[in-house]
């Protein structure tokens, strides 16, 4: 942690687009490489800037609730398409 002043440092915009999109463990990855920390440190960096910025808590759950509902839809259509390949297969 003694790599970046405690005060206001700059918090790397890649990572903030990455918690935009609402991915939380590639944010921690670019602060690691970026600020040369190890997993915890960039871990509390992360979250504590996501602490201080309401305005990302809200866009990381809008991502992750678009998240959520993206997979339960393809869920949905896997699940369509497996049972009309099955009632085609079984009924040759």
């Amino acid at each position: 942690m003694d790599n970046i002043p405690d005060e206001n440092p700059d918090f790397p915009e890649s990572a903030i687009a990455a918690l935009r999109k609402g991915n939380k463990i590639e944010a921690i990855k670019i602060v690691r490489l970026q600020w040369k920390l190890d997993l915890k440190d960039a871990k509390d960096r992360v979250e504590e800037y996501v602490e201080s910025q309401p305005e990302l808590q809200k866009a990381m759950k809008e991502a992750q609730a678009g998240a959520r509902s993206r997979f339960i839809e393809m869920l949905i259509a896997l699940t369509l398409l497996a049972v009309a390949a099955y009632y085609f297969l079984a009924g040759k």
